[in-house]
């Protein structure tokens, strides 16, 4: 600003003078055109635009368009009706001939009225107040608004200075408008997911664990416009206010009968209108719980809905849903977790582009912070139904959370191996390529876990090991053939393994820990096929197999204890022998010593 500071200074360092609009600008006049006839002739590409007040607008083709009164220079366009406003546009454009434009020679100075008017826009929307449903100006608040007209050099650098807002404001609102419906997907592949149930989780019909009662008959011409207590008919806003105290607690939602379905909460005292159903629910039952699960399941309110000229739903309707009933415990757990997250999606104070990254750093951080817990195995996501969540993105990061949010609530998730990584194996190695010696082993399905008796060579292991997929350190190779289930820790050494007879999960140990695989993997009931000439356990058996995951830390709270019990165990397999060798040798010494007697002499 201190160039246009400068300028002020040296230019008009006593003021500016100001004038009518009418003694600065010339007017234009627009085009008689009806809404039929702009919905006759328009087309996606036509060559001029047709304004038609508020955001009605058109493209349409010159010749087309009857008595067209066409501007070709910019120009600022008097939305004079309805919606009252101002619009610049520089490209061939004409508008219904109850509105008007400005333009003048000198483009910057159009582009400063445009500024100018847009920014005292409220001005003559307070001067149509009053005038019915429809407000309008007439053409003289506009010609006798007086502006200020300083020097071109001033009014090119407000223009430049306001160009360049303008320019960042849109890309702010592009920035954030990607951003929240971003969150918003996110947030409700997290819904979905935490209220998705399998087969043991219990429900109840709606009517059984809570009460449904219809809201009171309201006098319209009781209500204020503003009060205490806001009334709702529908879901989206208040129809007025009540100061009565016989009003519904706060933290009650509804379901709108005559809005046709629509699902509303409120965190205030409020009063609900007879065309609204109120939930009062059971001690086994969290009232946003139920907002949660009915919110998640929308398309089976609007399946309910009566089809008619004014569509509703009934209270048996209502009352007919199938609701889940996890612990009060996990229901609460569930509702802090959306609430949040709801919170998040909707925070219109996220904005600046700089504050994004760091904002989006900090939900991250939230997120895994909140996601770090687990129960009891009810929740099955597979990586076939998170694609489906996500419209099909392969968006890794929000799988991961959405597995964490689930360990999280329910205690643990259970998950398709596939989910984790993919099965993966070694090039094939032919036959000729081995040799009894050699410089790296390479095993086979018969030596798998014990001595090799074939080897490769350096280069090869070297090409193929850095070319084609090979395990890393601690990944745990399974056998997929002969002793079906058999598994090794991969140590990092040098080794060449059988392909598809020896396979193992890539594993980045973001969901799952190695070692705790080792143990699923020990425990696992393998889908082994039969059908083929030796019985095979296939990639796809592997992929398709279940296991529960509870959180990183409870994963390595389970590891020590199997690993000390492992050691134990190991450590009993070779003492106890040498104990019982101990033993003997003492009980031997000891029984010599007892049944060794001096001999009497005589």
């Amino acid at each position: 600003m201190s160039k246009l500071d400068e300028f002020i200074a040296g230019l008009c360092p006593d003021g500016v003078p100001y004038q009518k609009v009418k003694d600065v600008y010339t007017r234009l006049r627009g085009t008689p055109i009806t809404a039929g006839k702009m919905k006759e002739i328009a087309c996606n590409d036509g060559e001029i635009r047709i304004f038609a007040g508020g955001k009605t607008m058109i493209d349409a083709h010159e010749k087309d368009i009857p008595k067209a009164n066409i501007t070709r220079v910019p120009a600022v366009l008097v939305q004079s009706r309805g919606v009252i406003d101002v619009v610049y546009y520089e490209k061939p454009f004409t508008f219904k001939n109850e509105m008007w434009a400005y333009t003048a020679d000198d483009i910057v100075s159009v582009k400063f009225l445009y500024y100018v008017l847009k920014n005292n826009v409220q001005v003559f929307r307070d001067a149509a107040s009053g005038m019915g449903s429809l407000p309008q100006i007439s053409l003289k608040i506009t010609e006798e608004f007086r502006l200020p007209v300083p020097p071109l050099e001033v009014q090119y650098e407000i223009v430049r200075v306001l160009d360049s807002f303008t320019s960042f404001t849109v890309q702010l609102i592009a920035e954030l408008t990607a951003e929240r419906i971003a969150r918003k997907k996110q947030y409700e592949v997290y819904r979905n997911n935490l209220l998705t149930f399998g087969t043991e989780i219990p429900c109840a019909l709606l009517k059984d664990v809570a009460v449904i009662e219809r809201g009171t008959r309201v006098v319209r011409n009781q209500l204020t416009e503003s009060g205490q207590y806001p009334v709702y008919q529908n879901a989206l806003a208040p129809m007025g206010y009540y100061n009565k105290n016989n009003r519904l607690g706060n933290n009650t939602f509804m379901i709108c009968a005559g809005a046709a379905g629509q699902i509303g909460y409120s965190d205030v005292d409020f009063w609900a209108a007879d065309d609204c159903y109120t939930f009062k629910c059971e001690e086994n039952l969290d009232n946003k719980f139920l907002f949660h699960v009915l919110k998640n399941n929308q398309h089976r309110i609007d399946a309910k809905v009566r089809k008619a000229s004014i569509p509703r739903i009934s209270r048996e309707s209502v009352g007919s849903i199938n609701i889940p009933l996890p612990s009060l415990d996990i229901q609460r757990k569930i509702v802090y977790v959306l609430d949040n997250f709801e919170s998040i999606c909707t925070d219109l104070n996220i904005g600046l582009p700089a504050e994004i990254e760091a904002r989006q750093k900090q939900y991250e951080y939230y997120r895994d912070l909140l996601l770090t817990f687990a129960e009891t195995g009810n929740i099955l996501l597979t990586d076939r139904q998170t694609d489906r969540q996500t419209d099909r993105q392969t968006d890794r990061q929000t799988e991961l959370s959405a597995i964490k949010l689930i360990q999280y609530v329910f205690g643990h998730v259970q998950i398709e191996i596939g989910s984790i990584g993919k099965v993966s194996m070694c090039k094939r190695i032919m036959k000729s390529e081995t040799s009894p010696n050699g410089d790296v082993p390479f095993y086979k399905i018969g030596t798998f876990g014990k001595q090799p008796d074939a080897y490769i060579s350096r280069q090869k292991y070297d090409e193929y090991r850095t070319t084609y997929s090979y395990p890393q350190k601690g990944e745990i190779l399974i056998s997929a053939a002969g002793t079906i289930g058999r598994t090794v820790v991969y140590n990092g050494e040098d080794a060449y393994y059988q392909d598809s007879n020896i396979v193992w999960v890539t594993n980045d140990e973001s969901i799952v820990l190695n070692r705790y695989l080792l143990y699923c993997y020990q425990l696992q009931p393998w889908n082994v096929s039969t059908g083929g000439t030796i019985a095979r356990l296939y990639n796809d058996n592997i992929s398709r197999a279940k296991i529960c995951v509870p959180s990183i830390d409870e994963q390595k709270r389970i590891i020590d204890i199997l690993d000390r019990f492992d050691t134990l165990c190991n450590d009993l397999s070779t003492g106890i022998p040498a104990e019982i060798e101990a033993r003997q040798k003492q009980y031997e010494y000891y029984r010599d010593k007892l049944l060794s007697f001096k001999e009497l002499q005589k």
